[in-house]
């Protein structure tokens, strides 16, 4: 339940944050973590590809 409440804490300060910020610096932000967040899975993807061969 702790893990919970400190999620939402987290969740919430970050998405004020966001509200704060410049439109643009906010999409070049998510831009930036959506391609580290695909970069991740295709490799994550490789490695179990491997793995099993």
């Amino acid at each position: 339940m702790l893990f919970l409440v400190a999620a939402l804490l987290l969740l919430g300060f970050a998405l004020g944050t966001v509200a704060h910020a410049p439109l643009s610096f906010t999409l070049v932000a998510a831009a930036v973590i959506a391609v580290w967040l695909t970069v991740f899975a295709l490799r994550e993807r490789h490695a179990r590809r491997t793995r099993q061969a």
